[in-house]
This record gives structure tokens, C-alpha cells and sequence, in this order.
């Protein structure tokens, strides 16, 4: 673990395993903040100037995310594991991917019940929400075609894939941090 001896580090900071985390020079900490092993609070710049993230308190960072540049982590905030961030995050927000996302329409309250294990995928969401369009758009080109009286076979291989798809992403996908994913 490299922690930079100008970084600034609120009480009760913790680090669950800290095996390849790196904190840069400029980078602020606030209270109760906990990361995860491989977490990057890095910079984008050499100039002697405010150049790594400020995470504010009661934030929690999966493992492996990495946190680039003069960015803001807003209070109460959950970085899912393997995340690159960018871009500030609100605070109370979840943040998920490459780059990350905000997970948007959740309650504070929903907030607080996420645990350290349990982030939602907002790309898993995205495609759920596109599978339900198409299956939509399926249903009236059928209808259309049957009162015009067309007659088109399916294609069972395209149907078997339409069900293993539906498959996976028909519950709901949370990301297990306690498994490194």
C-alpha cells in the first residue's frame, strides 16, 4: 500500500486488505471511509496543484477502482469494485463501471440497505430495458404480419438465445465484491 505522506485522511479510515492501494499527494479522505484492496486515488498531472480525488465521508470503493484526477466522491456515496471514475459522484450516489455510471432513481434509504456487497449494474438495467423494447416491437411485427396475412417461421436458435439471455438478466444483478467481481 503507498499512501502519499501530503495526502489529508479522516478518522476512521479503513483499507480491507490493502494490497496495491495507491493515494496520491493532493488527495483528501474524509470520515468513515472505506476502500477495498487495489483502489487507485491517482492524478492526471505533474503540476503542483490539486491533482487527486476528494472522497467525502461515510464512502465506500470496491476493490480494484481506480479514481483518477481532481474529482469529487460526494458523502455517503458506493463505488462498485472495478469502476474507473472520471467524473464527480452526487453525494449518496452509486457509481458502477468503466466508466462509471450513476445509478439513478434510488431513495437514500435504498442507499443504506446496500451493503458492502450488494451494488446494482446499471449495463445489466440498460440491457434488461432493451430486451423489453424489442420483445415489444417482436409482438406488433408479428400481429402486423399476420393481418396481412405473412406467414414467417422462427428461427429456433434465436429463440433458444432470446431465453438463455432472459435468463440471466430477468433478476435482479448486483455485483459481489466479496468475491472480486
Amino acid at each position: 500500500m503507498e499512501i502519499h505522506p501530503g495526502a489529508r485522511i479522516g478518522r476512521r479510515f479503513f483499507v480491507d486488505h490493502g494490497s496495491g492501494v495507491v493515494i496520491g499527494e493532493t488527495a483528501e479522505i474524509g470520515d468513515d471511509v472505506l476502500l477495498y484492496q487495489g483502489v487507485i486515488l491517482g492524478g492526471v498531472s505533474l503540476e503542483k496543484k490539486k491533482r487527486h480525488p476528494t472522497i467525502g465521508s461515510h464512502v465506500m470503493i470496491g476493490a480494484g477502482t481506480i479514481v483518477l484526477g481532481p474529482v469529487t466522491i460526494g458523502e455517503g456515496a458506493r463505488i462498485g469494485a472495478a469502476s474507473l471514475v472520471v467524473n464527480d459522484v452526487p453525494p449518496h450516489a452509486i457509481a458502477v463501471g468503466v466508466p462509471a455510471r450513476i445509478g439513478l432513481g434510488f431513495t437514500g434509504r435504498d442507499i443504506q440497505q446496500l451493503t458492502d456487497n450488494k451494488l446494482p449494474d446499471p449495463i445489466a438495467e440498460a440491457f434488461q430495458f432493451m430486451g423489453k423494447q424489442m420483445e415489444t416491437l417482436e409482438k406488433r411485427m408479428v400481429e402486423m404480419e399476420q393481418k396481412q396475412g405473412v406467414k414467417v417461421e422462427l428461427d429456433q436458435y434465436i429463440e433458444e438465445k432470446k431465453r438463455e439471455i432472459r435468463k440471466i438478466f430477468s433478476a435482479p444483478v448486483h455485483f459481489n465484491m466479496g468475491e472480486g467481481i
